[in-house]
């Protein structure tokens, strides 16, 4: 009797237990379920997107970087497109960001091209504002211009349009930015002081981070390029966080035929991979110092000494299998930020 009051005892327990493992595994297969499934879709929907945006701009024979272990360089390439305008190679750029990989720390460094910066542009064989390049000679005429300029070879480009960067930011739930000063701009469509932002850290929205990007009422072209280094690093930081997984598939959708890339799809994959690793991801700003000059057509003049100091840093950065030391630059303006790829 008093062993069966045991046994009868013993199974309830074992069945309470798995009454236990039911309600936890059930959920959890569930979850991961769900997780591999929009995975899955995701997926599919991205080697979409990316195959319809990928658009070469040289002998596709060459020898690539690979993002998983190389080092590499990027430049990015932001374009002020109406939709009229249907992403033309004659339109000019708003802004020019190169930014450097290391693959063995983990770490970016990035510079900002003053968009009047009077440079030499290769596709015509003249100097004029590094803007003009793109008019001239599209994608192909912008990063000649570029790797002229510091002597870099381009491994790889993004351009977009402005609506992709609005939308992104939009997708991503907004992103936090520190305002330099109160601000009245106009929006994506031209109405004037339709954006007003506060001094102080605040979220901003696709509109409101653009207008901040290219605002330059109260400061110049390398003010204005520091602004766009530090939204970049806070979408970066954003979409790096674990709870913006379920919101790729609106950035996808922001994307769409607003961005061209020779990434391919495996090739964005690692460098998401990269990104959002568990090792922090370092980013280091680079400032160009440069004088303004106006005779009827304004330019700004880059300081020679410091684009060979950010050339010298940004290529021993690609060249070294450790960066533990700096290249000595001595470019007053440099700012530096890790990105922890964990959820706020």
């Amino acid at each position: 009797m008093v062993n069966e009051r045991k046994y009868r005892k013993k199974q309830k327990k074992k069945k309470k237990r798995r009454r236990i493992l039911f309600w936890i595994f059930v959920p959890l297969l569930l979850l991961l379920l769900g997780s591999f499934g929009y995975a899955s879709f995701l997926m599919h929907k991205a080697e979409s997107v990316i195959n319809k945006s990928y658009e070469e701009f040289r002998d596709t024979k060459a020898k690539r970087p690979d993002p998983k272990m190389d080092n590499f360089s990027i430049l990015f390439i932001g374009i002020d497109d109406s939709h009229s305008r249907n992403f033309k190679g004659d339109t000019r750029s708003d802004a020019l960001l190169l930014a450097t990989f290391n693959a063995k720390n983990k770490s970016v460094k990035m510079v900002s091209i003053p968009r009047d910066s009077y440079v030499y542009i290769p596709c015509e064989g003249k100097y004029d504002k590094i803007t003009h390049a793109h008019a001239y000679g599209g994608v192909k005429g912008t990063v000649e211009a570029v790797e002229h300029l510091f002597n870099i070879k381009v491994d790889y480009y993004v351009k977009m349009n402005f609506y992709a960067f609005m939308d992104i930011v939009d997708a991503l739930g907004g992103i936090e930015v520190e305002v330099p000063y109160d601000l009245k701009e106009k929006d994506s469509e031209d109405h004037h002081n339709a954006i007003v932002l506060k001094k102080g850290l605040q979220t901003l929205n696709g509109e409101e981070a653009l207008a901040l990007a290219r605002t330059r009422k109260k400061d110049n072209d390398i003010e204005r390029g520091k602004r766009q280094q530090e939204i970049l690093k806070a979408i970066l930081k954003k979409a790096s966080n674990v709870g913006s997984i379920t919101k790729y598939d609106d950035v996808l959708e922001a994307i769409g035929n607003n961005m061209k890339t020779n990434l391919t799809f495996d090739e964005i994959k690692s460098l998401i991979r990269y990104v959002t690793a568990g090792t922090k991801l370092n980013i280091k700003s680079l400032q160009l110092k440069g004088t303004d000059q106006n005779d009827g057509v304004y330019y700004y003049m880059l300081d020679e000494q410091s684009v060979q100091e950010v050339s010298q840093e940004l290529q021993h950065h690609l060249q070294s299998s450790s960066d533990s030391s700096d290249s000595g630059t001595n470019t007053d303006e440099e700012s530096s930020a890790n990105i922890n790829n964990e959820e706020e």
